[in-house]
């Protein structure tokens, strides 16, 4: 639309396309709640009007009364992994859309750990046809880190190109803090390819003169803060903080207390990792605000944190506001307290109403992905683990902290039978196995693990942050064997394995990692595996989510990879049994 032609409409000179009238204005601006009427030519905001009680002042090719109810720009999640809501891009829309989000801004690491930059191109041609406006970050850590095996190596020459592209808009979070402290050669390249552009950060308990250097090499935004001084230290020293509620990993209720009148423009709001189940019961952006304004927020703030504050952040000068020329993406709701979506438009088009999306919107063209799986031929003696020939034998034990992707670590006495060091699910130490998917490698990592409760049975997904090899958790090697065996008949996804026998699944035939299905089928399956796991004696509320998270080697305080057990803190192997 030439501007022109909507400068003309801003005068009223010319008739509007859309005015919404009897409106309270959310006005991230001026910090106000406004009664407005909001003028709308084509895809943009023409003008913003007082209310006048005799009705508009302009003309307008329709006028819609929304009777009092609230407007605010659309809702921007600063920080998101699509993949791990486990479905589809246009299903992902169908979630978080109707919700009043308009706008994501995504690292796309788990499929380009998976399948290199023909998953980052699958995801930038979904989002060509998809009303969501979906922004990527270029992702800089594939691998993140030398101590595990991806399917794919990401080096700055194969980023450069990337933001050229007009939705990619950065460089994705530096999983790699080590890396950067280190002054890494080829983690400097990225860092120089994207210096002009936002850095994303990743630097989960980084403080002192670590977190200086981690700044200074041009990370501005950091989502992995947990505690109060942590997220305290990273604003006061010029940082971005994001402030993530997810499925596993919640923070919200921790962090707010650090949000005051004078920081909170450098506060956002983030997901990082929400599953189907999430996404319908609880929400998106929408109930991060809404618990937020009932935990004492400021709501004018608290709508600051999901629309004007990520847009500043990433230079999205056209979102995040209302206001004469800037994109006209609005939600409308009833009241702050409630916080109930009504309607949603993008691009000043209604896209949403009542929860629902607009039922003539034409489905995607389908998207053709290769296959991810390349898996050596398995056999049951692959699981098992010999155990030291003399003395009372101890281990390294990874322990599950409940909804947080952090663990904790301790040394314990291990279970020994015929020579090899097994589950023992009366004590809670279970067996856990990585196995490496892309290459063919052979490899197979193998730990215990405290905290999942299982007393038979294995679970096991290749979801498994970030490089997605298969991860099984089991009472007993003959299952475990079982269950990963399954999840590669299957051509990757989640299972639950009991005496050998299947009990529950669900196939992730995209890289692995997400699901050709409607949201509500992967929801059902989801509620399925995990009531099989609970079956089992898993005391988890969910166990696949903080399964995914026990390969991570860039989160404390011990993980596994394909490659062995990895103290995060000494960014170093270390071995699995300790002398007594």
């Amino acid at each position: 639309m030439p501007r022109e032609d909507r400068m003309a409409v801003a005068r009223g000179e010319k008739p509007a396309d859309l005015i919404l009238t009897n409106c309270k204005l959310v006005n991230v601006f001026s910090g106000q709640v406004e009664d407005s009427d909001i003028v709308i030519r084509g895809s943009r905001v023409a003008a913003l009007m007082p209310a006048s009680p005799g009705g508009p002042v302009h003309e307008a090719r329709e006028i819609r009364d929304l009777g009092g109810a609230y407007v605010c720009p659309g809702f921007i999640d600063a920080h998101v992994h699509l993949e791990s809501s486990l479905v589809r891009l246009q299903e992902y829309t169908r979630a978080v859309l109707p919700r009043g989000t308009t706008s994501i801004v995504i690292d796309p690491h788990e499929i380009a750990n998976v399948l290199g930059l023909d998953g980052i191109r699958y995801l930038l041609e979904a989002a060509k046809h998809n009303p969501l406006s979906v922004f990527m970050m270029a992702p800089s850590s594939v691998p993140s880190t030398h101590l595990e095996t991806a399917g794919a190596r990401l080096m700055s020459y194969d980023l450069e190109p990337l933001l050229s592209n007009p939705w990619v808009i950065g460089l994705g979070e530096m999983m790699n803090y080590p890396g950067v402290l280190a002054r890494d050669k080829e983690v400097m390249a990225k860092l120089r390819v994207a210096q002009a552009y936002p850095i994303d950060g990743h630097a989960p308990g980084l403080s002192g003169k670590d977190l200086n250097a981690y700044i200074a090499a041009g990370i501005r935004s950091e989502h992995e803060s947990t505690r109060l001084d942590e997220a305290r230290e990273k604003l006061y020293k010029g940082m971005y903080v994001f402030i993530r509620e997810g499925t596993n990993s919640r923070n919200l209720l921790d962090l707010l207390p650090l949000v005051t009148p004078a920081n909170s423009r450098r506060c956002c709001f983030c997901t990082d990792d929400r599953d189907p189940r999430t996404l319908l019961e609880e929400g998106h952006m929408d109930s991060i605000v809404r618990e937020a304004i009932r935990a004492g927020v400021d709501p004018v703030v608290a709508i600051q944190m999901a629309t004007l504050n990520p847009a500043e952040r990433f230079k999205l000068t056209e979102l995040g506001v209302l206001a004469p020329g800037r994109r006209a993406d609005m939600v409308v709701f009833d009241n702050f307290h409630d916080f109930n979506v009504l309607q949603v438009f993008r691009g000043g088009r209604l896209m949403a109403q009542d929860g629902h999306l607009d039922s003539h919107m034409q489905p995607p063209p389908p998207i053709t992905i290769r296959s991810s799986m390349n898996v050596r031929w398995l056999e049951l003696e692959d699981f098992c683990l010999p155990a030291p020939p003399t003395g009372p034998v101890q281990a390294r034990i990874i322990e599950v902290i409940p909804r947080q992707v952090i663990t904790g670590q301790r040394i314990d006495m291990v279970r020994v039978v015929d020579g090899r060091a097994v589950a023992d699910p009366a004590r809670d130490i279970l067996k856990v196995c990585v196995v490496e998917r892309h290459q063919a490698t052979g490899n197979i990592g193998k730990g215990f693990v405290s905290g999942f409760g299982l007393r038979h049975g294995a679970i096991a997904s290749s979801v498994a942050h970030d490089s997605h090899n298969i991860v099984v958790v089991g009472a007993s090697d003959h299952d475990i064997y079982s269950a990963a065996v399954a999840v590669v008949k299957m051509r990757g996804g989640m299972i639950v394995v009991s005496d050998g026998q299947v009990i529950a699944h669900m196939p992730l035939p995209i890289a692995g990692l997400m699901s050709d299905q409607p949201l509500e089928v992967v929801r059902e399956q989801l509620q399925e595996l995990d009531a099989a796991a609970h079956s089992l004696g898993c005391t988890l509320r969910e166990p696949f989510m903080t399964m995914s998270f026990l390969s991570l080697p860039v989160i404390p305080a011990l993980k596994l990879t394909d490659q062995g057990l990895v103290d995060v803190l000494k960014f170093d192997f270390v071995p699995l049994f300790v002398s007594a």
